[in-house]
């Protein structure tokens, strides 16, 4: 079984239909500061490499949140659609905006000495701290 599946996903009132043709199977969560104020808790994401296709291209409104990364939503109804790195536009794309994910997988958590006390998974998966994301992924590799 492969590790990827193109996924369909959409934001909240439609406007926004996104193709993604190498989305993982395996989800993580980031709880960094900038991911929790974006999302109202942990981002939810799934890896979806730089094959992903919009339409309605012209309701997408991107903010630059930092000089490696920029987020995008949608204009018209606000949903969060996607975390992009500037340097190779590689796509996380909230788990919730997939029209299906049966096959999910939660595998990973990053910035997790940065993750509030008020909530924990039950799943076991893979940790990153804050410096150790930075180490293997930081803006200077």
């Amino acid at each position: 079984m492969p590790d990827t599946q193109v996924g369909k996903a959409s934001c909240l009132c439609g406007s926004v239909q996104i193709t993604a043709g190498e989305m993982s199977k395996s989800m993580g969560a980031c709880h960094c500061e900038m991911c929790r104020k974006w999302s109202g808790g942990p981002y939810l994401n799934v890896f979806c490499g730089t094959s992903v296709e919009f339409s309605g291209e012209e309701f997408i409104t991107v903010f630059d949140s930092s000089p490696w990364a920029e987020r995008g939503f949608c204009k018209k109804c606000g949903s969060n659609l996607f975390y992009r790195v500037k340097s190779n536009q590689i796509y996380h794309l909230p788990i919730g905006i997939f029209d299906s994910f049966e096959e999910m997988k939660f595998r990973n958590q990053i910035f997790i000495d940065k993750k509030p006390g008020y909530y924990d998974f039950a799943n076991k998966t893979e940790n990153m701290t804050e410096a150790e994301v930075f180490a293997k992924y930081g803006p200077s590799k």
